[in-house]
């Protein structure tokens, strides 16, 4: 048995972010590092990721395109006890609400637990935030709903809108007035329904494009759609969060969304190999359907 990827993780503020693997019940952690090259190769057939941290218990094979490589049942117990799926009342935990920016007229509202500290905001891709307040969870959720409520503000972004702009971001003085602009607008409802328990943070805005590498423009030609077994991908890493950017020798700079790459054993390959899965042309070429 092979070691199996289980994702992305970004496990330190300034750190680098590290792939996870799982062997049985063994696992460990790989650094990747920004400059340096990649390379890998999916094995076998894709397995299901399980739920809560456990094996799933009939080893179901999943669809290379699904980003969440779980099968129905294990889907179903990860989701039960969700934070994000609003499941979980009686949690007392602390949990911090958070407005993160993901572009241009992209800004978002969430919740994490207070121990995670920022990892939930790297892990989602967000290139700027702020905390807005702190307290217990349904004090928390009900902020959530008074700023989507209130003010419009979304508690989720599509994926796509955000992949479309991470390649030309504006400036970090233009990031942190947007979210400046949302902080005030919400912390002016306290009066109109903001609820007593939650304690308001001041305003802070953190920049995380240079932790993912974006810092300057990444000019993106292409889009991995799968992993196939036997197929490559390899590159030079230039960014991260939450898809990899590798520069390829012969296909411009190809992102992998990275939870792709969940549930396959993953072994090796030579960094100049290429890409050679089924991708997508981000300049309107249509799908490359076969293997390069």
């Amino acid at each position: 048995m092979g070691w199996q990827c289980t994702g992305l993780r970004w496990p330190d503020v300034q750190g680098p972010p590290v792939l996870g693997w799982r062997r049985g019940g063994d696992v460990r952690v790989s650094a990747l590092g920004y400059g340096a090259e990649f390379g890998f190769r999916a094995e076998g057939e894709r397995g299901c990721i399980g739920a809560r941290g456990n094996v799933c218990p009939v080893r179901a094979v999943v669809s290379g395109r699904s980003t969440g490589a779980r099968c129905p049942e294990c889907a179903r117990l990860d989701r039960a006890h969700s934070v994000a799926a609003d499941t979980i009342a009686d949690d007392p935990r602390t949990y911090r609400v958070y407005l993160a920016w993901f572009g241009p007229g992209m800004v978002k509202v969430g919740i994490t637990a207070e121990q995670r500290e920022a990892a939930r905001l790297r892990e989602q891709g967000a290139v700027v935030f702020s905390w807005l307040g702190r307290g217990p969870l349904m004090a928390c959720r009900r902020t959530e709903e008074l700023l989507r409520s209130a003010l419009g503000v979304p508690d989720r972004i599509p994926y796509a809108r955000k992949r479309a702009v991470r390649g030309a971001l504006p400036g970090a003085a233009e990031r942190r007035a947007e979210v400046a602009e949302l902080y005030g607008r919400a912390v002016a409802l306290e009066g109109a329904g903001w609820p007593r328990s939650l304690e308001r943070l001041p305003f802070g805005a953190v920049d995380h494009a240079g932790v993912f590498g974006l810092d300057g423009a990444v000019e993106v030609a292409r889009a991995v759609t799968e992993l196939v077994a036997g197929g490559v991908v390899a590159g030079r890493l230039v960014a991260a969060g939450p898809d990899l950017h590798l520069a390829t020798p012969t296909d411009g700079v190809v992102v992998l969304d990275t939870r792709l790459m969940t549930g396959w054993e993953l072994v090796a390959a030579d960094p100049r190999a290429g890409v050679g899965v089924p991708v997508v042309d981000l300049g309107g070429g249509g799908v490359q359907d076969g293997l390069f």
